[in-house]
């Protein structure tokens, strides 16, 4: 039994094959050739063509990286509101007693 690596495609991969996909079937391919020829499987194709679906490649590229700043600027937030939660616990004065024991 062979198992097939699994590969991450680029925004600008994604484009370009929902490109080829859509003129293999307006040239009277059916759907099944097309996923076959393009290397992929109905619910990506799907999920592809939900999430990418008149994009050009440079947007493509454009909302990765916006997703991932994004995803960046959440953990800081996160991480500042860890750090005014233990501020406010420290500032509250009930650290005091754990310091007076050491």
């Amino acid at each position: 039994m062979t198992t097939r690596r699994r590969s991450r495609h680029t925004p600008e991969q994604i484009v370009r094959k929902l490109r080829d996909a859509d003129a293999m079937l307006y040239a009277g391919k059916d759907e099944a050739a097309v996923l076959q020829s393009l290397e992929v499987s109905e619910a990506t194709y799907n999920r592809w063509r939900k999430q990418f679906g008149g994009m050009k490649a440079e947007e493509a590229k454009r909302l990765k990286e916006l997703e991932e700043e994004n995803k960046r600027l959440k953990e800081i937030v996160a991480d500042q509101a860890l750090d005014i939660k233990m501020l406010k616990y420290v500032s509250e004065g009930n650290c005091r007693a754990a310091l007076a024991r050491a």
